[in-house]
């Protein structure tokens, strides 16, 4: 894969976000930060241009508002490479008990990516050049008791991403689809047990995820380890798996 020379970083204030701006930026990637919280990402915009000399734009937008995404697709269409990378973690048991929270979980993590990954791969396509990076979870590989909700959107957005990237081949275009594990981040703060064998910061992950465009790899679990906790569970016989706690 060629060099890239501009990214453009949706969910810049995030644990992740912050973490791939700042070693982008110190390998010389000028930066397109785009987050909802324009304090936030000034912040943010502040601390990487401090860390290096390359530029560094800003955009405030709201990436559940559909209606806003063309806008926001036709501010991109001169960057080399697009991380998606915001989100949120829902309650399981209010989505359970609430439609609406449910939904807001499933619009957020899977329908507002699909929106803005759909319009960005045909302006993408048309140029003839660019690369997707799209940070869905392993929660999306089999649906669990715990967040199966958080798993749907997930689950839905890898698909969509392995499509996408079947359709798109040849064109000179790439999607890479993100599974990490367990990321030690603000969004993940309230959960109180956390073996530390299973959880990693947010610069590991970014670190991962920057070497895996350069590789040009399909799918990356990040840590590493994931692919093969996943490969067990996926294969767990669904009478089995039913009666799990997981």
């Amino acid at each position: 894969m060629a060099k890239q020379t501009k990214a453009a970083i949706l969910g810049a204030t995030a644990g992740l976000g912050q973490s791939l701006a700042r070693q982008l930026a110190e390998q010389g990637t000028d930066l397109i930060l785009l987050a909802r919280d324009g304090t936030k990402l000034e912040t943010v915009a502040v601390d990487v241009r401090a860390r290096s000399g390359v530029s560094v734009d800003t955009q405030i937008a709201d990436f559940d508002s559909i209606d806003t995404h063309n806008e926001i697709v036709s501010s991109l269409t001169d960057v080399d490479v697009v991380y998606c990378v915001y989100g949120t973690l829902p309650d399981q048991q209010l989505c359970e008990q609430d439609w609406q929270a449910a939904y807001a979980a499933l619009h957020t993590n899977a329908l507002s990516v699909i929106s803005l990954m759909g319009r960005l791969a045909n302006v993408f396509e048309n140029r003839g050049h660019g690369t997707l990076v799209v940070v869905s979870s392993v929660a999306g590989d089999r649906g669990r008791k715990s967040n199966y909700v958080y798993g749907t959107a997930k689950g839905a957005l890898s698909i969509f991403c392995e499509g996408l990237r079947n359709r798109l081949n040849g064109t000179g275009v790439h999607v890479v689809t993100v599974k990490p594990g367990f990321i030690d981040t603000p969004m993940t703060a309230h959960i109180e047990k956390k073996p530390a064998v299973l959880w990693v910061d947010a610069n590991k992950v970014a670190s991962d995820i920057i070497r895996a465009v350069a590789a040009g790899k399909n799918n990356v679990y990040t840590p590493w380890f994931w692919r093969y906790i996943l490969l067990i569970i996926t294969h767990i016989p669904e009478f089995i798996f039913k009666r799990l706690s997981l």
